[in-house]
C-alpha cells in the first residue's frame, strides 16, 4: 500500500465503533483488527515514519483480552480492544518517552500518563508510541504526510496525525499549546478534537498553562468515545470539573447561527484555500445557517481585535512557561538543542516577570471577549490552517519562531480561549486535505461535537 493523492469522495479512514458489533456476533475479533491495523502499517510506515515505537508483542496481548471479553459478554466500554497510538510527549510505562529529542533517547520513565491509564482502563490496545517535534515545539521529527512524502504532517503531533492519516490505527492521542493537535489533524484528513481546557487530565504535562490533550481519529464517532471514556476514567486536570457529555455521540444538531472567526490567519491564507472554504459557508448559508462576521457586531469586531496577535501572545506564554526546562538542558547537553529551540529560549531570557503577567493579562481578555459572544451564535467556524500542508523544507516564521510544520494563525487563537475545537476533512487542495474547524464555548464539547456531526452530514467536502 503506498501514498495516494487526497480524494475525499473515496478516502476511508480506519474506523472503530462500526467494527464493535461484528465482535459481540463473533464475526470478527479484536485481535483480527489489530492484526489488520499491523498489516497497514507494515506496508505504510517506511515512507510515512510514524511511529518511534511499535509495541506488537503488548498489544497483541492486549488485543486477546479483549477478544475473551466480548465472547464472554463483558466488554469493558466501547472503546475495549481499539488500537490506538500515543505521542511521544506521553509517558507509557511499557515504552520509552523520547519527547521527540535525541536527548531523551530510551528514556524509561516506567509510568503511564493518566490519559493511558484511563485508556487501559477502558480497555484500549496501546499499540505504540508516535513521532513529536522536538519537546513538542517546531522542529520537525522524521514524519512525512501520508498523502505526499514532500510535504510536512504538521506538528507536533506529527506522528498521530499521519497514523490517523495513512489508515493505520482508528484513534491516536496528542497534545497542543498553541497548534498542535487540530493544524496536524487538518493536514493529514482527521477528525479530531481539541477539548475544553482541562478537560482531560494532562498528567506530567501540566507545566503549561494552556497544553491540552486531543483525540485524532477517522470519525466523530470514534473521537467522541475515545475522549469521553478518558475524561470518565482521569477526569479533569486538577482544579478542572472535566469534560461534560454523555457515553454516545448527541445527534446531529443544525446551527441557527455561525460566526466566521478570521483571527491572525485570514490575511495569510492562500487565495484557492479562501476560495474553498467560502464554497463550504456557501453551503452553510444554503442550508439556512446565518452566518456573522466581524463588521455584523461590535462584539464580534471586539473579539478579533482580542485574539489579533495570538501568535505572539503564545509565543511569550510558552517561552516564559518552558524556559526552567531548557535552562537545564542546556547546562547537561550545551549543543543538545536545535536552533529553533535555542531562539525559543533566547526570546524567553528576554522577558521579565512583568512581561508574563502582561501576556496572563492579554490572554484573560481575550476570553472574556469570546464569552460575550455566547449570545450571538451557536458557534464559530474557521479554516484549520492557511492552506494545506507545506513543503518539508518549509521555514515560515512569525513572530520570532520558525514553524517549520506549518503556520498556526487559526490555532493560537483556540488554544489562548481554551475553548473546544474540532477540525474536519472538507477541503482538497491539489490533492491534499485542508480542515475546517468549528470552535465551542467552554464546556460545550458534547454540543460542539453534535454540530459537528450536522456539518459532517450537510456539507460536501471542496475539491479543488
Amino acid at each position: 500500500m503506498t501514498a495516494s493523492t487526497y480524494d475525499p469522495a473515496t478516502f476511508r479512514p480506519m474506523t472503530f465503533h462500526d467494527a464493535v458489533p461484528g465482535f459481540l456476533e463473533g464475526r470478527d475479533t479484536p485481535r483480527a483488527y489489530l492484526e489488520r491495523c499491523l498489516e497497514v502499517i507494515a506496508a505504510r510506515e517506511p515512507v510515512v515514519r510514524a511511529w518511534v515505537t511499535l509495541n506488537e508483542e503488548g498489544a497483541r496481548a492486549a488485543a486477546d483480552a479483549a477478544t475473551a471479553r466480548y465472547k464472554a459478554g463483558r466488554a469493558l466500554s466501547p472503546i475495549d480492544g481499539m488500537p490506538v497510538g500515543i505521542k511521544d510527549m506521553l509517558q507509557t510505562k511499557d515504552m520509552p518517552t523520547e519527547q521527540g529529542t535525541p536527548l531523551f533517547k530510551g528514556a524509561q520513565t516506567k509510568m503511564d500518563s493518566a490519559s493511558v491509564v484511563a485508556l487501559r482502563q477502558a480497555g484500549a490496545v496501546v499499540l505504540g508510541k508516535t513521532v513529536t517535534t522536538e519537546l513538542g515545539m517546531s522542529h520537525p521529527g522524521p514524519t512525512t504526510n501520508p498523502f505526499n512524502p514532500d510535504h510536512t504532517p504538521g506538528g507536533s503531533s506529527s506522528g498521530s496525525a499521519a497514523v490517523i492519516g495513512a489508515a493505520m490505527v482508528p484513534a491516536a492521542l496528542g497534545t497542543q499549546v498553541v497548534g498542535s493537535i487540530i493544524r496536524p489533524a487538518g493536514f493529514c484528513a482527521n477528525t479530531a478534537i481539541k477539548p475544553t481546557f482541562g478537560a482531560i487530565h494532562r498528567g506530567e504535562r501540566l507545566a503549561f498553562s494552556q497544553s491540552h490533550i486531543g483525540v485524532h481519529a477517522g470519525c466523530l464517532e470514534d473521537m467522541w468515545r475515545v475522549t469521553y471514556e478518558m475524561a470518565q476514567r482521569s477526569g479533569g486536570d486538577p482544579g478542572h470539573p472535566g469534560l461534560f457529555g454523555e457515553a454516545a455521540p448527541r445527534p446531529p444538531l443544525k446551527p441557527g447561527r455561525l460566526i466566521v472567526m478570521e483571527s491572525e490567519g485570514w490575511a495569510q491564507t492562500d487565495p484557492r484555500t479562501a476560495e474553498a472554504f467560502d464554497r463550504v459557508l456557501r453551503q452553510l448559508r444554503d442550508a439556512g445557517v446565518t452566518l456573522l462576521r466581524r463588521q455584523d457586531s461590535p462584539l464580534i469586531e471586539a473579539f478579533e481585535q482580542a485574539i489579533g496577535d495570538s501568535l505572539a501572545l503564545c509565543r511569550d506564554l510558552c517561552g516564559y512557561e518552558l524556559r526552567w526546562t531548557l535552562e537545564n538542558l542546556v547546562e547537561r547537553f550545551p549543543t543538545g538543542l536545535s536552533d529553533s529551540m535555542m531562539s525559543r529560549l533566547e526570546l524567553a531570557r528576554g522577558m521579565t516577570i512583568d512581561d508574563y503577567r502582561l501576556a496572563l493579562q492579554k490572554r484573560e481578555m481575550a476570553q472574556q471577549a469570546f464569552a460575550a459572544l455566547a449570545p450571538l451564535a451557536d458557534g464559530l467556524v474557521s479554516l484549520s490552517s492557511v492552506g494545506p500542508a507545506p513543503l518539508m523544507e518549509n521555514k515560515a516564521k512569525d513572530s520570532g519562531v520558525t514553524h517549520t510544520t506549518g503556520l498556526p494563525a487559526y490555532n493560537a487563537a483556540t488554544s489562548v480561549l481554551g475553548s473546544p475545537a474540532i477540525t474536519l476533512p472538507l477541503i482538497a487542495l491539489d490533492g491534499l486535505p485542508v480542515g475546517v474547524q468549528v470552535i465551542g464555548q467552554r464546556h460545550a464539547d458534547a454540543v460542539l461535537t453534535a454540530l459537528a456531526q450536522w456539518v459532517t452530514a450537510q456539507i460536501r467536502p471542496v475539491a479543488i
